[in-house]
């Protein structure tokens, strides 16, 4: 029974946190209603304040799982990895989370367009990550295996690129003149490993051509 009780919970705050992700992406965080997330999750607002006891926590559980999400399997790299092998997964990763989790990344935007007021007990851990990332790719530098100079740029690029195809969603379809399905995301990753790997003088691995 215990277990099933486990598991029922799980199962609400996924829901919950999925909800609350589509609710503060449509409206904002000053615009997004609590009920409103109860509605799109299908449970009572009771609910929803029982794991979540106000709209400030929920938004920043919801800020704590797109961090986690978009670190990923980067976040165990180290120096005797291969370095095209890690980037060209990491913008797999990144381009398949903005296919399949496009709100996460506009909360994102729009929580850094507006100064990041939401963000200030994140940025301790999230400055230990850059870091421990940042000194990977220098150690490659120096080893001689990338021709990269600055590793934060080459991670902004990778942000940059992979997070435009879920920010910037509308344009694309305007622009391309029909939803960016799954097959364009598909070769729409494989050229940006192309780009990034290429511009830091590594070959592509076969799997990601």
């Amino acid at each position: 029974m215990k277990d099933n009780e486990v598991s029922i919970g799980a199962q609400n705050r996924n829901k919950i946190l999925n909800a609350a992700e589509k609710e503060f992406a449509l409206n904002g965080f000053k615009g997004a209603r609590v009920q409103s997330v109860a509605d799109r999750a299908g449970l009572p607002k009771t609910n929803v304040l029982y794991y979540f006891k106000s709209k400030e926590v929920l938004y920043v559980a919801v800020l704590d799982e797109i961090l986690r999400i978009w670190n990923g399997q980067f976040d165990s790299a180290t120096a005797e990895d291969d370095p095209a092998a890690v980037l060209a997964q990491y913008i797999t990763d990144k381009m398949e989370i903005s296919r399949t989790r496009p709100y996460a990344s506009k909360i994102f935007a729009l929580e850094i367009i507006n100064n990041a007021p939401n963000l200030d007990e994140f940025y301790t851990g999230q400055i230990e990550w850059m870091n421990g990332r940042v000194a990977v790719i220098q150690s490659w530098i120096e080893a001689g295996k990338i021709s990269v100079k600055d590793p934060y740029c080459l991670l902004f690029n990778i942000w940059a690129t992979s997070q435009h195809y879920a920010d910037f969603s509308a344009q694309i379809t305007v622009l391309k003149g029909k939803k960016f399905d799954k097959a364009a995301y598909k070769n729409a990753t494989k050229e940006l490993i192309s780009l990034i790997l290429n511009g830091c003088g590594l070959t592509v691995p076969n799997e990601y051509r």
